[in-house]
C-alpha cells in the first residue's frame, strides 16, 4: 500500500506495520539532520543500516538514538567516506565490496548547501563534486552489491529549480559563482543520474528515484546567513499571502525524512522508478511560473538525453567508466 501519505507524513507514519527485517540499507551523511532520522526510522523497523559519514566521531555521538532503537533485529554500523575525496569514495567502496554483502537500498542523502566557492580534493567546486560527483563514483562503484527488487533515492531538492546542470562549465571557471546557482546545478544532477541508474539496472529489477524532502531547517543551511534566510521567508510569505494562500511552514526532521523511506521500501517501484518525488508521492513536471514552495519538477531534470550527457560527462571528470 503506497498509502494515503502527505507533507505532513513522519517517516513512523509511512513506516506503520513495515517489517524491514532482512533488508540491508546504506545511508549517506549520517551526522546531522534528515540522514539520522532516516537511519533511525529504518533501523527501528528491523533494517541493517550502514551509515556513511565524514565525521565519525561526530557520526557517533548524532547515531545513539538509532542504535537504542534498533529493535527487531535492526543494526546500526557506521563507514567512513568523504564525498569530497574521491579517494575516500573508493576507499570506503572498496571496503563495501570486500565486505561482499548486498544491499536492498542505498540512500544518496549526504550533501552540502549554498557553500562559499571552493573546491574538492580533486579540483571539482565543492557543491557539484561533493552532493554528486562523491556519490556518481559511490553508488557506481557499489552497484553490483544492490540486490534485485533493490531501489537507488538520491535526496535531490527542489532547489533544482534554480539552476541546470552546465556540462560545458562545470567548475565554474568561466560563469561568475553564485552559491545558490551551484546548489541547483548539483541538486539537478541528482536527479538526473537516478533516471540514468534507473535505465540501465531496471532490466535486473533494481530502481531508482531522486526526491525533495521539503523545507527543513537543519545543518545544511549553515551557510546561508539568518538575515538571508529571512528575507527569503519574508518574500516567499508575501507571494503565498498574494495567492491567497498561508505562510510557509517548516517541516520537521521526521517529516522531511519520510519521502526517503517513503520513495526507498513502501511506494510502487515502477511507479517512482526513474522520477522525482515529493511529499510522499510523484512530482507532477512543471515548467511554467512556480512560487518558491510549491511542488513540480523542471523537464530538464528528468530528460533522458540530458541524463545520458550528464553520465559521460561525470565520467570523464573522474576518469573512471561505469
Amino acid at each position: 500500500m503506497a498509502g494515503p501519505f502527505g507533507a505532513t507524513s513522519t517517516t513512523d507514519d509511512v513506516l506503520a506495520g513495515v517489517d524491514l527485517g532482512g533488508k540491508r540499507v546504506l545511508v549517506t551523511g549520517v551526522s546531522a539532520g534528515l540522514g539520522v532520522e532516516t537511519a533511525r526510522a529504518l533501523a527501528a523497523h528491523g533494517a541493517q543500516v550502514v551509515g556513511a559519514a565524514r565525521d565519525l566521531h561526530k557520526a557517533e555521538a548524532a547515531t545513539a538514538a538509532v542504535r537504542a532503537q534498533a529493535a527487531n533485529g535492526g543494526g546500526f554500523t557506521l563507514v567512513q567516506v568523504d564525498l569530497a575525496s574521491l579517494a575516500s569514495v573508493r576507499a570506503c567502496a572498496d571496503g563495501l565490496l570486500a565486505d561482499g554483502r548486498p544491499f536492498d537500498l542505498v540512500i544518496a542523502n549526504a550533501g552540502v548547501m549554498a557553500a562559499p566557492f571552493g573546491h574538492t580534493a580533486d579540483g571539482f567546486e565543492t557543491q557539484f563534486g561533493t552532493n554528486h560527483l562523491g556519490h556518481f563514483v559511490l553508488v557506481n562503484r557499489i552497484a553490483p552489491l544492490i540486490a534485485p527488487g533493490g531501489r537507488l533515492v538520491n535526496v535531490a531538492s527542489s532547489g533544482h529549480r534554480f539552476a541546470d546542470v552546465d556540462l560545458e562549465d562545470p567548475n565554474f571557471e568561466r560563469t561568475p559563482y553564485d552559491p545558490m546557482i551551484a546548489y541547483g546545478r548539483s541538486k539537478t544532477a541528482n536527479i538526473l543520474f537516478a533516471v540514468a541508474f534507473d535505465r540501465r539496472h531496471k532490466a535486473r529489477g533494481v530502481r531508482a528515484a531522486a526526491l525533495h524532502p521539503g523545507g527543513i531547517q537543519t545543518e545544511l543551511g549553515r551557510h546561508i546567513g539568518a538575515g538571508t534566510l529571512e528575507q527569503m521567508l519574508e518574500r516567499i510569505n508575501a507571494e503565498l499571502a498574494a495567492e491567497g494562500q498561508p505562510p510557509f511552514r517548516w517541516k520537521t526532521i521526521p517529516q522531511g525524512a519520510a519521502t526517503s523511506v517513503w520513495a526507498g521500501v513502501v511506494a510502487d517501484a515502477d511507479e517512482i522508478g526513474g522520477r522525482y518525488c515529493e511529499n510522499c508521492h510523484v512530482s507532477a513536471v512543471s515548467d511554467g511560473l512556480i512560487n518558491p514552495i510549491s511542488e513540480g519538477v523542471r523537464s530538464y531534470a528528468l530528460d533522458p538525453e540530458h541524463a545520458k550527457a550528464l553520465w559521460a560527462k561525470s565520467e570523464e571528470m573522474v576518469s573512471e567508466r561505469f
